[in-house]
């Protein structure tokens, strides 16, 4: 891979500080149910609680507020499943920015319309993600748009490694931390924050089957494109994890484990009924590999789950919730 920047402890104080204000700290709540079930004390990093309904917020507006005024006067261009869509459709309406989202058919249409309503344009031309993402390249080269990209950039994991550092203040003993995995951005942030203010926690990646570029990245030792499965974490859907990420994490990373749907389907019933977390599927990928027992923490002091966003469908939660394991 070529030479990526990545940034430090450093650079997200700074990013907090820019972000202060603009987005909220978000909670960390407990689980009796989950903790006697996995056998430690499991706290529950409530970024469904962000504003947007997603962590994408800290990284956006850390981003655009980066933006000189010639790159403002430009706008600003990304792809995106849905949450960083709607994320960077709030930081560049508040900062006077024009910008274009980049989605494709199958998006969200809940997610579609929330992008539209913070004021961005979207373009759906695109089956998929692959092409969407070309698709992007070339409306950047066409319209000289500043790319926010939604994982790969210096500034937007800064941004997103904020929740890292509200983790280490806020849950006591941290030695576990399990975040959902998409592109890579959100664990890469978090983990540059974790392992410098506690350098003994275990940082655990969650990715859905089918949906695992961090994988396929970290196994050739550089991004590898794929169609992501479809899924009911449909945030966690990058076609191509981030060099950025795939960096940080091939130093640091302690485990990666896959769900199944059926798992991340259950991890949406058990927050929705036990912790009354309205959450989308990406949201519980991490709470379903506990339940799964795909990650062992019997025995650890603090262990911090991230519930990374609530935007789901009412249509979709209302599936969901209806099943029966």
């Amino acid at each position: 891979m070529a030479t990526v920047t990545i940034p430090g402890l450093d650079d997200l104080r700074a990013a907090r500080e820019t972000v202060r204000g603009l987005v909220h700290e978000t909670p960390v709540l407990s689980s009796s149910t989950l903790s006697e079930t996995v056998g430690a004390p499991v706290w529950l990093k409530a970024e469904l609680f962000q504003r947007v309904g997603a962590f994408k917020a800290r990284g956006a507006f850390n981003r655009v507020a980066a933006l000189t005024e010639e790159e403002r006067r430009r706008g600003v261009i990304a792809i995106s499943a849905g949450n960083h869509a709607q994320a960077l459709a709030l930081a560049a309406r508040e900062y006077g920015v024009d910008a274009l989202i980049v989605m494709w058919r199958d998006a969200s249409e809940t997610k579609i319309a929330a992008t539209l309503g913070y004021g961005a344009s979207v373009d759906t031309e695109s089956a998929g993600s692959l092409e969407a993402l070309a698709r992007m390249r070339e409306l950047q080269a066409e319209t000289g748009r500043v790319l926010v990209h939604p994982y790969d950039d210096p500034l937007v994991i800064a941004g997103q490694g904020t929740v890292g550092l509200e983790l280490a203040e806020q849950v006591p003993d941290l030695d576990v931390v399990i975040v959902p995995v998409g592109g890579g951005g959100l664990i890469s942030g978090i983990t540059v924050a974790v392992k410098a203010l506690r350098p003994g926690t275990r940082i655990i990646a969650v990715e859905p089957v089918g949906s695992d570029a961090v994988r396929l990245g970290l196994e050739a030792g550089q991004p590898v494109p794929l169609s992501p499965a479809v899924t009911v974490a449909d945030a966690l859907r990058s076609p191509v994890a981030g060099e950025i990420a795939l960096e940080v994490l091939g130093r640091h990373l302690d485990d990666l484990v896959l769900v199944t749907e059926d798992e991340i389907r259950e991890g949406m019933r058990f927050l929705y009924s036990r912790a009354k977390l309205a959450c989308e599927g990406g949201g519980a990928a991490g709470v379903a590999a506990l339940l799964a027992g795909k990650v062992d923490v019997a025995g650890r002091t603090g262990v911090a789950c991230v519930i990374s966003g609530g935007n789901v469908s009412p249509e979709v939660a209302a599936e969901v919730l209806a099943e029966r394991p």
